[in-house]
Order: C-alpha cells, then structure tokens, then sequence
C-alpha cells in the first residue's frame, strides 16, 4: 500500500491534535495532562529543529556560495533577493491597509467588550515586556542594525538562533574567501561544508519523520490554552478580516508564481505544505527553516546554492504575515480608540512597517513589537499604548500561527522567483531518509 504523503500525515495530527485538546478542556485536569505529558514531545521537536538550523545555515550557504566560482553571480542573486522582499512586503502592507479601511473592523466593537479587555490585559506581563522592548529597539541608532550583522565573536553568535543575521555574515565571509583561494588548498574546507550539508539535512529527514506527532502535540497544547471563548467571538470580524488579508496574500503569490515560473498552485502548496504546517503550529519561521530548505530545494526544484542564501536571509527580513497584520492591528486599534488616522499617517504605516520588519526577530510573539513601533510612529498615545495592545492581545497567538504561514510563503516563493530569473531552477528530486542505507545493505 502506498505510503500517506507527509503533508497528509501532519494535517491529519492537527485535526487529531486539536480534537484532542478540544475534548480535555471538558475535564478539569486535561490541561495539566497534556502541558505534562503531550507537550514536552512538541517541545522536543521544536528545539530538534533548531538544533540543526544554524548548521544548516551555515553549511549549505558556505557550499552555495563556493560553488559560484564567480562572486559576481552573488551580487546579482543578493540585489534580486533583497529587492524581491522588499517589494512583497510592500504589497502586504498595501493589502492590510486597503480591506481594513474599506471594512472598518474598529467601527463595530462596543465600548463594554473594549472596557472588558482593558481590564484583563493592561496590566498583562506578556503586554508589558513587549513596549519595553519595543523602546530598546526604537531607541537604537540608525546603523545599530548594520553593526549588529556584524558578530565579534561567532562561536558566542552560534549559541544563539536569534543571531541568525550574524551567522549569515560570517558564512557568506567564508564562501566568497573559499572563491578567493587557490582551489588545492580550499578544496578540504569545502569538502567539509559539503559534507556536513548532506548529513545536516539527513537530519532534517529524521527529524521530519515524527512532524505529525509533534504538529498533535503542539496544538493539543495551544487549544487548552486558549483565551476566553466569548472574548473570541468578540473579536472575530477583526480576526476574519487578518485572514482575509493573508489569504489575498497567498493569492498574490500563487498568482505570480504561476505566471512567472509555471508553477501550479498545486504544484507549489504540495512542495511546500509540510512547512506552512508546522509554521502554523510552532509560529516561528526560524524553526521551520530547516524544513522550508529541504522542501524548496528537494520539492520545488530550486538549486541549494540560491535557496541556501535567499530563505535564512527570508527567515530574517521577511516578514510579509506580520507587515500585512500591522497594517490591520493599527488601524483596527485607532478605529477602535477613535483615534483619527490622515492619508500621511497611513503612509507612515506603510514605511515604518516595511522598515520594523528587517531584522525583525523570526519568533514568535515579534509581531506585537513592531506593532508598538508603528503605532508609536503614527504619534498614538503613548499611556494608551497598553490599552491598544489589550483589543487584539487575545486572538494574538492564533493569528501568530496564521500570519507565520504567510511568512514562511513568502520565503519560498521568492526563493522560487530568484531562482528562475538565475537559471537556477532544476527538476524536483525527493531524497528518502533511508535511500543510502538501503543501498549499503544491498552491497552487503
């Protein structure tokens, strides 16, 4: 019989996950249970993931880069990539900006559901922490960002996944000098990225291999820790009009991809489910990078030497999801408080976003960061701060997982656009975690 696609496989752990979770919440000591027996196995899973990625990144972008033979050709693929983003996020920034003015989602929340939710997240830790460092990164300076890419000591940059722009620096450092070298004695170096590439993304197959377990644990998790129902059903026309928008989003994507590369729809949503799934249960793009690597090297055909440099510096920059929800949270906030918003304030959404989104951290919660820089940019008030951040912080997590979806999209489909525009676009080839092993045993 025919084994299920992996795709399947995880779909089939979110339904069987959040059924689970949903079926606990009727006894008192299934959210205990599960936080203590079904969650760690998520847990797991999840720090697997970024046990590998900054290997991953490391090898796979010192082996793409080397493998050039001409720095030039990085130049060209670094503008398009960089250029790409920068124009996609732009587009979802417009998209949020267009649907939550032309439906008014702010207009029809009353004032008893706003006193409610001031009452019951203003003074929440979580709300709290994320305008203190919202102040940090606004109070750095305008180069702050350059420097930091800059690691002054990378075994100490390698210990910590939210350096992954530094780790990025240094690797494309060491690729361009391997270009540099005479051949003979950059030949062992490379040999070894080459190597520690393929046995990085063995790894990334042996771990993909329990995704549908750790997906039932991971959303068994989030469903009984969910916020209050009736505070949801509240809040349900702002959190339909943030899907709307990212779903136009994914259209944006789909369509383009069609037209410029001839990828189907399916074609694409088949490569790429298993990553857009477990960016949905984990909210995190920097854990699913791994996997968004292997399947649009492997499933979509993109060669490593493009994916290997556009989708960690995606992971990073990237954030096509969390712009699109600024865009919406902001104006949403401002309906909502009646806090007038003119042609320049929303143009000022527009760049700020765009701006707070590079370098923004690929984990989850980011988002509420930026959108206090946005919201402090369009001159909102600063003692209403909290209370803006209390109307949208209950449905938050949700679209976190929604809006990261997006995110790691994104990532793909301009690793898919850089790639055709390059040449660099060859025919999938799917490699099975036990492809070698077999192999051995029949030598044997």
């Amino acid at each position: 019989m025919k084994k299920l696609e992996l795709h399947w496989q995880i779909m089939i752990g979110m339904i069987v996950g959040i059924t689970f979770g949903y079926l606990m919440t009727f006894w008192s000591g299934g959210a205990k249970f599960i936080n203590d027996w079904i969650v760690p196995f998520g847990t797991i899973f999840i720090r697997l993931l970024k046990l590998i990625a900054i290997p991953l990144i490391l090898a796979s972008l010192v082996k793409g880069i080397s493998d050039l033979q001409d720095i030039s050709k990085f130049k060209n693929m670094g503008i398009r990539t960089i250029l790409i983003y920068m124009f996609t996020t732009l587009i979802a920034i417009v998209i949020g900006l267009g649907i939550v003015n032309l439906l008014d989602p702010g207009k029809g929340i009353p004032k008893e559901t706003i006193a409610q939710l001031t009452s019951t997240y203003t003074n929440n830790a979580d709300i709290s922490a994320k305008i203190t460092e919202a102040a940090n990164q606004k109070a750095a300076g305008p180069l702050d960002f350059v420097v930091n890419m800059v690691p002054d000591n990378i075994i100490g940059a390698m210990t910590d996944n939210g350096m992954m722009l530094q780790i990025i620096f240094f690797a494309i450092f060491i690729g361009i000098s391997l270009l540099l070298v005479d051949d003979k004695k950059a030949k062992p170096l490379k040999d070894f990225f080459d190597s520690l590439n393929e046995v990085v993304l063995k790894m990334v197959d042996l771990i993909m291999l329990t995704a549908p377990f750790a997906v039932f644990a991971l959303l068994a998790g989030v469903v009984v820790s969910a916020n209050d129902p009736e505070i949801l059903k509240k809040l349900a026309f702002y959190t339909a009009i943030v899907l709307l928008g990212l779903s136009l989003m994914i259209v944006f994507y789909m369509t383009v991809a069609y037209i410029y590369t001839k990828k189907t729809p399916g074609q694409f949503f088949k490569a790429i489910s298993p990553a857009q799934l477990l960016a949905f249960s984990t909210s995190s793009s920097a854990a699913t990078l791994p996997v968004t690597m292997e399947r649009v090297n492997e499933h979509l055909g993109v060669d490593e030497e493009v994916s290997s440099f556009v989708l960690p510096v995606g992971a990073t920059i990237n954030m096509d999801g969390t712009s699109l929800y600024q865009a919406v949270a902001a104006v949403f906030i401002a309906q909502a408080m009646n806090f007038p918003l003119d042609f320049t304030a929303q143009l000022t959404i527009v760049f700020t976003a765009l701006l707070a989104s590079i370098g923004s951290a690929a984990v989850p919660g980011a988002g509420m960061v930026m959108l206090v820089i946005v919201l402090e940019s369009i001159g909102f008030p600063a003692d209403k701060l909290a209370v803006g951040l209390a109307l949208i912080f209950a449905v938050d997590r949700p679209l976190d997982m929604c809006r990261t979806v997006v995110n790691v999209t994104g990532d793909a489909f301009v690793s898919l656009c850089v790639g055709k525009s390059l040449g660099k676009l060859h025919e999938p080839h799917e490699r099975k975690w036990d492809e070698n092993y077999k192999l051995k045993h029949k030598k044997l």
